[in-house]
């Protein structure tokens, strides 16, 4: 048997007892996680700090390194948002649709965890914990496959929330973390079809697409971002100023930051120079067309065709001025991964045409691409943003991390 095979036959195991565990079990587990992880800072810190040292050697960008530091707050938050998770509904058990056939059947859609959850991501130690919390709240066993990047900081979580699952009397395998991050094994992972209900990659689209294109088991795509502003005509240029800004810097290293702006051609002028100012507070670079190059100087590199396709998750941000509305749709069509896009207006037309044309898992009208996110939506909690449209699309809270099975009550009945 296989490294991978042995992982996931002891979570297949492990799935079972923890989906037949009640709410107050699970929730009693959550809050052994978040104490846990609060008293274990120091080690977690000094553990983070390895992979710190690791990526300045690497040349990791800064605003990747950010995603990677955790420091005593984080750790804090990381805990508070676990315990969160206790006070949200428990959707498992809960009845879909209930009816009775003429036959006298008694017909129930009851929620039911999905298994064995997989999940590949990036070098965000957050989703770590963030995962198997959603997992553990919603009955699911998981294994996380995070990036080198993290891998001590992963290494040091895992064993804190394994040594909870153990005190709170679960099988330590309801949580596991692959500690080999080879693209072998990578691999592997994505073939384990007898152990491995789903699979959700998290992270830039060079990993959603190896896993997607490779991946025999069944893949849920979340995560790569290339969102959109596109600013009208009739918009407040004020209002449109703040959420660019906002949607661009407030953390651009994140999948729901703004990576393209689009502008109206009769208010370039203006608008440009004005979110030029805003943005140069934090440096971001710009990458425009020859309309935008020629509004705001040599100081914009001139985009090419590619540009537009990119997620740069970072202070940088493409620039195109545009004919119209439509255009702008045509725009977003074709380069799109289908996450966030944002219309600025006061145009109810236009605004109705955008978000009935664009073709993405969350549409703004006057607002940041930043509130696409499980907690800003009310959920409480996200294992992802899906940008498909089979079974989950936009943020992915605990309802979507369940199935759902036919339970069929009768007094003898046959065929």
């Amino acid at each position: 048997m296989s490294y991978m095979e042995t992982l996931g036959s002891g979570a297949k195991i492990a799935s079972r007892s923890l989906s037949v565990s009640d709410t107050l079990q699970r929730n009693k587990l959550l809050e052994c996680i978040a104490t846990a992880l609060e008293k274990n800072i120091h080690s977690i810190i000094e553990s983070n700090k390895l992979d710190l040292e690791n990526a300045v050697k690497n040349d990791m960008s800064p605003a990747m390194q950010d995603r990677l530091k955790l420091d005593q707050k984080r750790i804090e938050d990381i805990a508070n948002a676990t315990r969160k998770l206790i006070s949200l509904p428990d959707p498992l058990g809960q009845i879909e649709r209930g009816f009775t056939l003429p036959n006298g059947l008694d017909v129930k859609q009851i929620r039911v965890p999905i298994g064995v959850v997989g999940i590949i991501f990036e070098s965000r130690p957050n989703v770590t914990v963030d995962a198997a919390a959603i997992c553990i709240k919603t009955g699911n066993a998981v294994i996380l496959r995070g990036g080198k990047e993290a891998i001590n900081t992963n290494l040091a979580l895992v064993k804190v929330m394994k040594s909870a699952a153990k005190e709170c009397g679960f099988d330590e395998n309801i949580i596991n973390l692959v500690e080999d991050t080879s693209r072998e094994v990578a691999n592997q992972m994505m073939h384990l079809n007898s152990y491995l209900d789903v699979l959700i990659p998290r992270g830039g689209a060079g990993l959603i697409n190896a896993v997607k294109n490779n991946a025999t088991v069944p893949v849920i795509e979340t995560g790569a971002g290339v969102c959109h502003v596109y600013v009208d005509k009739s918009a407040d240029l004020d209002m449109a100023v703040r959420i660019i800004d906002n949607a661009k810097t407030q953390r651009p290293s994140v999948c729901n930051a703004a990576e393209t702006l689009l502008v109206h051609k009769d208010i370039a002028d203006t608008l440009l120079p004005k979110v030029k100012k805003a943005l140069d507070k934090n440096n971001v670079e710009l990458f425009g067309c020859e309309k935008t190059c020629k509004i705001l100087g040599d100081i914009v590199k001139k985009a090419v065709e590619n540009t537009y396709a990119i997620e740069y998750n970072d202070y940088k941000m493409s620039v195109k001025v545009v004919d119209s509305t439509d255009e702008a749709i045509d725009h977003i069509a074709k380069y799109s991964t289908h996450h966030s896009e944002s219309i600025i207006t006061n145009d109810y037309e236009q605004s109705q045409k955008f978000t009935k044309m664009v073709d993405s898992a969350c549409v703004y009208v006057n607002a940041s691409t930043r509130f696409t996110d499980g907690g800003e939506f009310g959920f409480g909690a996200e294992i992802g943003i899906s940008t498909q449209k089979l079974h989950a699309r936009g943020p992915m809270g605990l309802k979507e991390m369940t199935s759902t099975k036919y339970v069929i009550n009768g007094q003898g009945q046959i065929r």
